[in-house]
């Protein structure tokens, strides 16, 4: 029998940390879990993924009303996984804002995406019976989009394919603030199992071309200060040329998806393997890495029933 996915098992609640990155910005963080960001303007909040549950959008919100009583007005979706979404009938009726590409992948595979997401991650759907179904947006856009929270100007764009075709990021001038959802990680593993690998080291580079002072990533710590910022940057950069290579050299020889698991181990296991959620993403990244290079330039949709064919092909 094939061993479970690794993060099946992972049962244990994580503490949560609610660190200002800039005057009226925080970052909600739980030691890998996907984090949220929370931008507090003039007149009301913008909240920046929503989480996998009610349950837990809750927690985020106890944040939020330890600093302000301000309306939450507008929930921003970096991107459609069902880890950032489905929470989003805790904030009451905000206006929801996706990229019009993310919201296209909803259409495309997002019951699929939940189903799969489900059986990987039990932990964080606990509760998931409050969830009322698929989280659409009422508000999406091109290329960018700003948003006025009072006088705080919150800008919202597609930089580029990274994490998947529709990632947002969220710029705050004010204070050089970026949130950049699941593009930027930091001490967790990048999950790539619907990423593009070829773009995903020039939207970082146009990421830090806005020179951030401080970033809220996807995953792990906030970052606070350049220094982190470039670290962070330059790590992530690291972490998906060093899953990709390996994969795509296999791939160039002909060779079999368990060969690039085993060249990618190899590669990435010194460097990476103490990340958070780094045997969860494994599998995913090498499936995706293999496929790109093979030329499919749209990832497969991932099903409950996919992710078991792919796990027990690695597991032979």
């Amino acid at each position: 029998m094939a061993k479970a996915f690794a993060s099946a098992g992972d049962m244990e609640e994580k503490k949560v940390s609610f660190t200002e990155v800039g005057e009226g910005l925080y970052a909600f963080t739980a030691e890998g879990d996907p984090n949220t960001g929370v931008i507090i303007g003039d007149e009301s909040v913008m909240i920046v993924e929503a989480q996998a549950t009610p349950r837990l959008a809750r927690k985020v919100i106890e944040c939020v009303r330890s600093v302000t009583d301000k309306p939450i007005s507008h929930l921003v979706m970096t991107h459609y996984h069902a880890v950032r979404v489905l929470g989003a009938s805790a904030y009451g009726a905000p206006e929801i804002i996706m990229s019009d590409v993310a919201r296209a992948m909803v259409a495309e595979r997002g019951q699929e995406d939940w189903d799969s997401e489900f059986e990987r991650f039990p932990r964080l759907f606990v509760g998931h019976e409050e969830i009322p179904g698929l989280t659409w947006p009422t508000t999406t856009f091109s290329d960018g989009m700003s948003v006025y929270l009072g006088k705080r100007r919150v800008d919202i764009m597609h930089l580029g394919r990274a994490h998947t075709a529709g990632d947002a990021v969220i710029w705050v001038p004010d204070q050089e603030v970026m949130f950049t959802g699941d593009i930027v990680e930091y001490h967790s593993a990048c999950y790539c199992g619907d990423g593009h690998f070829g773009d995903w080291e020039d939207t970082l580079a146009a990421i830090a071309s806005f020179e951030p002072r401080s970033i809220a990533p996807g995953r792990g710590n906030a970052l606070v200060g350049e220094e982190k910022v470039a670290e962070a940057i330059a790590n992530t950069a690291d972490f998906v040329a060093s899953t990709y290579k390996p994969a795509a050299k296999v791939v160039a020889r002909g060779g079999t998806l368990k060969e690039a698991w085993d060249a990618v181990r190899a590669e990435c296991d010194p460097k990476f393997s103490d990340y958070a959620i780094y045997e969860h993403c494994l599998p995913f990244n090498v499936a995706r890495a293999y496929d790109e290079a093979q030329g499919i330039d749209t990832p497969r949709v991932w099903t409950a029933a996919r992710d078991k064919e792919m796990w027990a092909a690695l597991q032979e």
